[in-house]
């Protein structure tokens, strides 16, 4: 599958940053993109430096003016594409929403982001409410997708659960950079992990992943800190982990990579991580912490469990027993 992938810097100006995506997304197309996947919040700057309640004002509904603008590009151009919207769910309530636009404009399906960050310059918890439609991959004409959102690449369960209910790519549109006051080897090490630990995800699932960031810097409104200078660094790997392609840091690209989507087949049958899963001892992954109250508030739930079985063999048992003696 041809697989467009867009990093660019945005403005203040939220038409003139979804007309240069417009065109960029056309030059995707002319390429030869079936998919084509956006970095996150991709329509503003990432307001999210400051708590403002008036930013609020950015968020719209889900169908909405957006999704109109996307759908009718993707049916223009034949392809699909996956977006990253502010969403107004409700008055007060809003969400970081992955929305997938189908080849015919309509939408395929959305996902919310899960896990929320709130750090200097990423006050995201003031603005966004975590989702609450699970980890669920996105069905579309180019495949199954599984779609999550940024701070959700550092967690491997959200991809595990993707590629458990047959996802066959992995996406993480993201808005990440460096803080002004780190040194330059601690910025290093932070962009190296970021992309370390997505693409541990892909060997560890057998999938391809495609992450897409943001890249430029944005000044701090409030005038607190240096802003943030996005790292770029849009990248696309295999099944192994092995770099498909990796943009510049400082750059805005629109890139083509090919992916081969029979690979992950063969490469899950040289590493059966799925089929060696040890599925009946991860039920303690459901706890915050497994200090020494998580273990024994496990072993009495593992106990309830057994006595549970228990009884339940005794009365399927028991109701044998007396079928036959009837």
């Amino acid at each position: 599958m041809k697989i467009g992938i867009i990093q660019q810097t945005c403005s203040g100006n939220i038409e003139d940053n979804k007309q240069k995506l417009a065109s960029n997304i056309r030059t995707a197309a002319q390429k030869g993109a079936e998919l084509v996947v956006l970095q996150e919040l991709h329509n503003s700057l990432y307001f999210c430096q400051t708590e403002n309640v008036d930013l609020c004002s950015l968020a719209e509904p889900i169908p909405g003016p957006s999704t109109e603008f996307y759908g009718s590009l993707a049916k223009e151009l034949n392809v699909v594409i996956v977006t990253s919207l502010f969403e107004r769910r409700a008055p007060g309530l809003y969400h970081n929403t992955a929305v997938v636009m189908e080849r015919d404009g309509s939408i395929a399906g959305k996902y919310r982001k899960m896990h929320i960050p709130d750090d200097p310059a990423y006050y995201e918890k003031f603005y966004f409410t975590p989702g609450d439609l699970g980890f669920h991959p996105i069905d579309t004409s180019v495949g199954r997708l599984g779609v999550q959102v940024c701070w959700d690449q550092w967690y491997p369960e959200g991809a595990r659960l993707m590629a458990l209910q047959g996802a066959e790519l992995l996406i993480y549109p993201t808005a990440i950079g460096y803080e002004s006051s780190d040194t330059p080897e601690e910025q290093e090490r932070q962009r190296e992990a970021w992309t370390t630990v997505q693409r541990g995800h892909a060997v560890a699932n057998g999938l391809p992943v495609i992450a897409v960031n943001r890249t430029g810097h944005e000044p701090d409104p409030s005038g607190q800190t240096n802003g943030i200078q996005f790292w770029g660094s849009s990248f696309v790997c295999g099944p192994q982990g092995e770099f498909l392609y990796r943009a510049p840091k400082n750059e805005e690209i629109v890139e083509i990579i090919d992916v081969d989507m029979k690979r992950s087949e063969n490469v899950r049958r040289w590493w059966p991580f799925l089929r060696d899963r040890r599925i009946e001892e991860f039920s303690p992954l459901t706890r915050r912490f497994i200090d020494k109250e998580g273990i024994e508030a496990i072993d009495t739930i593992e106990t309830i469990d057994a006595i549970d079985a228990i009884d339940t063999i005794e009365d399927i048992g028991g109701f044998i027993f007396a079928r036959v003696w009837l």
